[in-house]
């Protein structure tokens, strides 16, 4: 995935948990400050990443991401930049 469809992910998965409007979240958007969110919208959404992309977030690491911008940043680094979602993955299998 690119990282405009990566933002993309993210961005809708924010819209629906936070009942925001997309057009307002960008990459530098603060969960905390910006959207809001609390730390449980903040573990909803490392466990989203994590589902989606197949990877494990130390909460360390976590804790350290503080804007929408730095959670792409994060995928991109643990991916390669060639991150599937689930559903992609699911796709890819049943084409085969």
């Amino acid at each position: 995935m690119t990282r405009e469809q990566i933002f993309q992910v993210i961005r809708g998965h924010l819209a629906d948990e936070l009942e925001v409007d997309p057009d307002t979240i960008s990459e530098a958007t603060r969960f905390k400050e910006d959207l809001e969110a609390d730390s449980l919208d903040l573990y909803t959404l490392v466990q989203e990443l994590e589902d989606s992309y197949g990877m494990r977030i130390s909460d360390e690491r976590a804790s350290q991401i503080r804007t929408v911008g730095q959670a792409v940043e994060f995928v991109l680094s643990v991916s390669g930049g060639g991150a599937q979602t689930s559903a992609s993955a699911s796709s890819a299998r049943d084409a085969e």
